[in-house]
């Protein structure tokens, strides 16, 4: 259910669960972090991509694991924390929707580019969990303390062009993975040195 392709320096793992709003299971988690650490490992590799089939890109925890406790598994920050230390260029390609525990990953992506059809939304406050550890400080770093409050603590959903105002999502794009293709030129042509020099000047 999780697919990679890697093509002239790029990985791209696609969350490939459409049936089931590409819901996350454990096994799923611990596959995208294998994926993800691999790619920080591998000199070849200069930009890591991650995208889903479907209409929406992640509904978060698998409704049938959360029982299990799933939705406080520490997977989901060893996913984020392995995306936010890879060396290279991250970017999330959103095809649509992000919610709960998988917006841990795009908080942990250097860009986002998104479907204009794409919401946000992190759900904590009508569920009874916490978010991600790390999620809240990733969340105000990006949209400021108030929108991250008012997220978090309302449950408020955010549309593409709100997420997109406040920095949350990049660019919104019709074709977001042609779009998120067509900005790698300079990247991929540069050394992965050069590329992970640059990330290691950002907090």
């Amino acid at each position: 259910m999780i697919s990679k392709e890697t093509a002239e320096g790029v990985v791209t793992l696609t969350i490939n669960r459409p049936d089931k709003a590409n819901a996350l299971t454990a096994e799923m988690l611990g596959t995208l972090a294998d994926h993800v650490e691999a790619a920080s490992e591998d000199p070849n590799v200069k930009v890591l991509m991650l995208t889903g089939t479907g209409k929406v890109f992640s509904s978060g925890a698998d409704l049938g694991e959360v029982g299990k406790g799933l939705s406080t598994d520490p997977l989901w920050e060893r996913l984020s924390g392995a995306i936010a230390h890879c060396p290279v260029l991250t970017i999330t390609v959103l095809n649509g929707t992000v919610a709960g525990g998988a917006i841990g990953m795009i908080l942990a992506t250097d860009l986002r580019i998104a479907t204009p059809i794409a919401k946000v939304f992190y759900p904590v406050i009508k569920l009874g969990f916490l978010p991600q550890p790390s999620d809240p400080g990733r969340l105000a770093a990006i949209v400021g303390s108030s929108n991250a409050k008012r997220i978090l603590l309302t449950g408020a959903v955010v549309s593409g062009e709100e997420a997109l105002a406040m920095g949350l999502f990049d660019r919104l794009e019709n074709m977001p993975m042609e779009a998120a293709l067509e900005m790698l030129k300079d990247t991929l042509a540069a050394d992965r040195s050069h590329v992970a020099g640059i990330k290691a000047l950002f907090p």
